[in-house]
């Protein structure tokens, strides 16, 4: 992906919970000094913790990007969001989306970026093509995280690990496979955009052969358990070819997210993965759980943890509350 003209200003429209604004959410969490502010259209129920700026306001201070930081249902472009992305362009901005709609095929979106000379950026679209997946053994070592459902964890529990394995004097690479994790490391491959025929030589473009003492910290996306978006996360599991598998999990859902599937078991998800995973790594493990506690106490989180842990018989961190040091420890011991 080209760089991004900074700073940004952070488009979430009228979203109806944090969790749909989880691109723009991930920017700032991961790249706060990126961010000038945010735009929120009447009745939108996210918040940033941004300064709200409007596109006169925000042009005024300098932005000179903004992103559409919206990850709903099938990536689509409301109607009544067009208003505010021309009005971005024809204030001198440049507009990136994460969105499967591109922004070229709005005609008043296209329209407006060739009479001002801005640039659309749509990061969910590759520009490369890719080979079918070949499950050839290639040099290196990887970590993918996988998960119980969508939206649990697996970006920042990858980007934690990357930047544990980096603080300890390891070479490793995060490796984006969604538009958020692009956003922030300004490169990587949506997998959920790549038809399905080469989601796996995707994977495997992605995380390519490399030094023996190399990691590369694969995202993981969506679930081998959700009836939406378990065919990607078998090709992206097949194609990275981990050696390790970090399970991500959020304990207070009572389903699947968008979906009334009920959260499969840890233990099940957790086998599930390593038999589908053994298809391209037999020796793949699973090294522990990465836990999302932000809806419970702290107590409450720690003694999960713990509990949760001792179960397992391996480590359960979270990665933002409390670090993921048990868990490379452990990764580093059963990949040495």
């Amino acid at each position: 992906m080209a760089d991004l003209a900074r700073p940004y200003l952070l488009f979430i429209g009228d979203v109806q919970d944090d969790l749909a604004a989880k691109t723009a959410a991930g920017i700032v969490d991961w790249r706060r000094d990126w961010c000038l502010g945010q735009l929120r259209l009447p009745g939108c129920k996210a918040d940033l913790g941004l300064p709200d700026l409007d596109i006169a306001a925000a042009a005024a201070q300098g932005a000179r990007t903004m992103i559409v930081g919206v990850a709903n249902a099938g990536g689509v472009m409301p109607d009544h969001w067009v208003a505010t992305i021309v009005a971005a362009l024809d204030a001198g901005m440049d507009v990136a989306s994460g969105l499967h709609t591109r922004l070229g095929a709005i005609p008043a979106i296209a329209d407006a970026a060739a009479r001002s000379g801005r640039t659309l950026t749509d990061v969910r679209h590759p520009m490369q093509s890719f080979a079918t997946g070949k499950g050839t053994r290639r040099a290196g070592k990887r970590v993918l995280t996988v998960g119980t459902d969508c939206s649990v964890g697996k970006k920042y529990t990858a980007l934690a690990i990357e930047r544990e394995l980096r603080l300890r004097g390891h070479d490793a690479d995060f490796r984006a496979t969604g538009q958020t994790g692009i956003f922030i490391s300004g490169r990587g491959v949506a997998v959920d955009a790549v038809v399905a025929d080469f989601i796996a030589g995707a994977a495997e473009w992605l995380s390519p052969a490399a030094e023996p003492d190399h990691w590369d910290v694969v995202e993981g996306q969506g679930s081998l358990f959700h009836p939406s978006f378990a065919g990607v996360s078998l090709g992206l599991l097949h194609g990275s070819q981990p050696d390790a598998i970090v399970l991500c999990h959020e304990p207070t859902r009572a389903a699947m997210r968008g979906v009334p599937a009920p959260l499969p078991d840890l233990q099940a998800c957790i086998e599930l993965n390593l038999a589908c995973g053994r298809l391209t790594n037999p020796a793949v493990v699973c090294v522990g759980l990465s836990v999302n506690t932000s809806k419970l106490m702290r107590a409450a989180a720690r003694d999960y943890l713990a509990r949760l842990g001792e179960r397992m018989g391996m480590p359960a961190v979270d990665p933002i509350a409390y670090g993921v040091g048990p868990l490379v420890d452990n990764l580093l011991k059963l990949v040495p």
